[in-house]
């Protein structure tokens, strides 16, 4: 084929709204009802640490990829200061974290329709997956467009609960569960009611609320101007951080007492219900219906790209290294939507445990991509001192801030063994690098004998 490079057709508006998506999502929409009932109010510190933590990881990963024309990935990253394997098993560790959150999103669509519709699950779940291929196998600026949409409806809510709570506030609203006021978020129990157990145990599902910020990097090499794109949308993580994390969490305490949040409802379809929205559920349903295509569409793109990119270092067959006509990874593509398909089959066969631990797991592999981001600037600092004087995007505080962060990785997977519904999950995934490891190392052996 004569196209073998990406194109670069995502604008400003695209890319901004990407980053929006990839920080949105049902671990905000769903996970922080569980999240709060871990934690209670001190839940929104667990925001602010993970979320000022990856505002770094993203800082460093911004520095990365603007040091060099040539890279598309973090893998191309890993390749250069790791060597060939840190690419390898990133490159698949990443579509493994995409893969695996894509097959929860995929069942997430067909039991939101069936608020609706009472049909099989699996049948809206092939639809949306079916829709989703379709739109990407035609142009990268169509995911552009669909996401610039679907976080478009996720900001909208927000603002709109951020919005009714300030005037609950002012007005001292009452609702069945009692007034709104902001000594709800230290009245019952204080700020930490579960003491320090509950606020490090909630810390697992805050690390999956945040999983994707760093597909800014992945849609780096199509952006119509990474040099001004990149920088812009990395800058403005603290601020959406600051408000559509931190500031909604405080709303929804403000509204509920973290007691009558619940695990199993969302936090945001109570609150639209106290405050006598008489279509709030529906209202609700719908967003987070389009969060679930939102994340899902996203690991389409993200694992084809990577896919793609493996393909291109000679770390997957060649053939997922094949463009169409619209310059989009169509093979990698395909591959990756019937891998998720099939996980969705799977996941229906064990309802019950499968989301649990497909989201536990993509939580895990993340935080090995991220490290592995951190560990390749603190090596760009050491070896390329040239390369980080002269760029216009340097990362504050490094190195210490990189080892001070992957320090707090570590303590959250220790956190995770301690807690019945992670630990499963922490002990099953070394199995994914074990095997990585001993791919890599089987084709090495091949390569030096041809």
């Amino acid at each position: 084929m004569a196209q073998q490079e990406l194109k670069r057709d995502l604008s400003n508006r695209h890319v901004q709204l990407i980053a929006i998506g990839g920080t949105i999502g049902t671990g905000l929409f769903l996970g922080s009802g569980k999240a709060i009932q871990s934690a209670g109010p001190s839940i929104i510190f667990a925001y602010l640490l993970v979320g000022i933590a990856l505002f770094f990881v993203m800082r460093a990963l911004g520095e990365l990829l603007l040091s060099k024309a040539g890279y598309q990935s973090i893998t191309d990253i890993a390749e250069d200061y790791l060597g060939s394997w840190a690419s390898f098993v990133t490159g698949w560790t990443y579509w493994f974290c995409w893969i695996m959150t894509a097959m929860a999103d995929v069942i997430a669509v067909g039991v939101y329709v069936n608020y609706w519709f009472d049909i099989p699950q699996w049948i809206p779940a092939l639809i949306c997956l079916v829709i989703l291929l379709g739109f990407n196998l035609l142009t990268v600026k169509l995911f552009g467009e669909l996401e610039f949409w679907f976080a478009l409806i996720k900001v909208i809510t927000i603002l709109a609960l951020i919005a009714v709570g300030v005037v609950l506030l002012v007005v001292g609203f009452n609702t069945d569960a009692g007034p709104v006021t902001v000594t709800n978020l230290w009245e019952n129990g204080g700020f930490f009611p579960n003491g320090m157990s509950g606020f490090l145990l909630s810390l697992q599902m805050v690390i999956f609320a945040y999983v994707g910020v760093e597909l800014i990097g992945v849609s780096a090499a199509e952006t119509s101007n990474p040099q001004k794109n990149i920088p812009s949308a990395i800058n403005k993580i603290p601020l959406r951080i600051l408000f559509f994390y931190v500031g909604a969490i405080i709303v929804l305490l403000c509204i509920n007492p973290w007691m009558e949040l619940t695990a199993t409802e969302s936090p945001f379809v109570k609150t639209f219900g106290l405050i006598g929205v008489p279509v709030a559920a529906g209202i609700i349903n719908f967003v987070v219906l389009t969060s679930a295509a939102s994340a899902c569409n996203s690991g389409m793109f993200s694992t084809s790209r990577i896919l793609f990119n493996l393909s291109k270092g000679k770390q997957a067959p060649a053939r997922l290294g094949r463009l169409n006509r619209n310059h989009v990874p169509s093979s990698a593509l395909l591959v990756s939507t019937v891998v998720v398909s099939v996980g969705a089959l799977l996941s229906k066969l064990i309802p019950d445990q499968a989301f649990g631990i497909v989201t536990t797991i993509s939580a895990i592999c993340f935080i090995w991509v991220w490290g592995i981001i951190l560990v390749c600037h603190i090596l760009y600092r050491r070896k390329r001192p040239d390369l980080h004087e002269k760029s216009n995007f340097k990362a504050p505080f490094t190195p210490l801030v990189n080892y001070l962060v992957l320090v707090l990785f570590a303590a959250i997977l220790v956190i995770m063994l301690f807690a019945d519904e992670t630990r499963p999950a922490l002990l099953l995934t070394p199995l994914w690098f074990v095997i990585l490891f001993a791919v890599y190392r089987i084709r090495q052996k091949a390569s030096l004998s041809s």
